[in-house]
């Protein structure tokens, strides 16, 4: 299930918002106080999981959060709708620009249509999309990221970790953005150590089956590979990703997290013991420099990519137990840096 619509109400101008978006999704925050057009800044429109996900969608809410701050305009972050159509989602854009906020951004590449459609009826507004190339258009900028490179470094410490020589891989959704993550993590695994296996799987073939939303997929996908030996669990599936932790914690073997650094995310406090790392793309720090870019009147546009080489891609160090150990950290390093001279070529498919 998708997360339900949050409304929260600042003024009469956050409720005409609600009001105007309520056909297209429910928003999240808003502080608009006034209604003039020239203080409202970035909106986010979420897709599948919404905001509390603990990975993706947090990590575009923390970006939106800091042009918030830093610029001290007006922000919308609006949630889903079960079932919305393509359609459902372009009339949430569409209404975000009508109202003066710039940039907006869809974060999902299912919101390729809706920006493509909304940034032709508003060419005045810079729009944004998260994990997608495909909208080629003056106004708008693709965000997306080298998920490969920061998933073989995952690779390489599931290998260097495993004790089982057993490693997993759950994907949300069978579908090229995900093939990227997976192939990125096989080929880590199969150079660092070829006598791993790599046992990986698919959740559902479509999202609205749930792939990335349902912990509880999640949760049984882990124990089916848990059952098999694999006693670490790298998990690209965003909101149930939160499933597979969990067992990795109760069955005391290893979880890699997605996205976010779920080692310091609240709500898996109480499994952070068992999170290795976490294969991180900086969905925050890319939001937030589209905002700064429309702010500094230089809207970017256009295909804009975080790898290993600008820092948008990585591996987090909160755990000490991966951060200090010297040894790892060392292999890891070296693989970082064949990556980014060219010497390793990381497959993307």
């Amino acid at each position: 299930m998708r997360r339900i619509s949050r409304i929260t109400v600042a003024g009469a101008a956050t409720a005409s918002l609600a009001l105007a978006l309520s056909a297209c999704g429910g928003t999240s925050t808003s502080s608009d106080s006034d209604g003039s057009k020239s203080d409202k800044g970035l909106a986010i429109a979420y897709d599948v999981g919404g905001r509390g996900d603990q990975s993706f969608n947090d990590a575009a809410y923390a970006g939106l959060q800091r042009a918030e701050k830093e610029f001290g305009y007006k922000t919308a972050d609006v949630e889903p709708t079960e079932g919305e159509t393509d359609a459902d989602k372009e009339q949430r854009l569409a209404s975000l620009a009508k109202q003066g906020y710039n940039p907006v951004i869809g974060v999902g590449y299912a919101y390729a249509a809706a920006v493509k459609g909304a940034a032709e009826k508003y060419p005045d507004t810079t729009f944004g999309i998260v994990d997608d190339s495909t909208v080629e258009m003056d106004n708008v900028a693709d965000l997306v990221f080298a998920e490969e490179e920061a998933s073989y470094l995952a690779g390489v410490a599931a290998a260097e970790t495993t004790k089982t020589d057993v490693v997993g891989f759950i994907g949300g959704v069978d579908i090229p953005l995900i093939h990227k993550f997976r192939a990125g993590f096989e080929q880590g695994v199969k150079d660092t150590d070829p006598g791993v296996k790599v046992v990986s799987q698919f959740l559902t073939q479509t999202a609205e089956e749930g792939g990335f939303s349902s912990p509880d997929k999640g949760k049984a996908a882990a124990e089916g590979q848990i059952e098999k030996k694999a006693d670490v669990i790298y998990t690209a599936a965003g909101l149930s990703g939160q499933g597979a932790i969990e067992a990795a914690a109760a069955n005391k073997v290893w979880a890699i997290g997605v996205d976010s650094d779920q080692y310091a995310q609240e709500a898996l406090a109480k499994y952070k013991g068992s999170i290795l790392t976490s294969a991180t793309k900086d969905v925050a720090k890319s939001v937030y420099k589209l905002a700064q870019s429309v702010e500094d009147k230089a809207p970017r546009t256009g295909i804009l990519r975080g790898d290993l080489s600008t820092g948008e891609v990585g591996l987090a160090n909160s755990n000490p137990v991966f951060a200090d150990n010297a040894k790892l950290q060392d292999v890891i390093e070296t693989a970082k840096k064949k990556i980014v001279s060219g010497d390793i070529k990381v497959q993307s498919s």
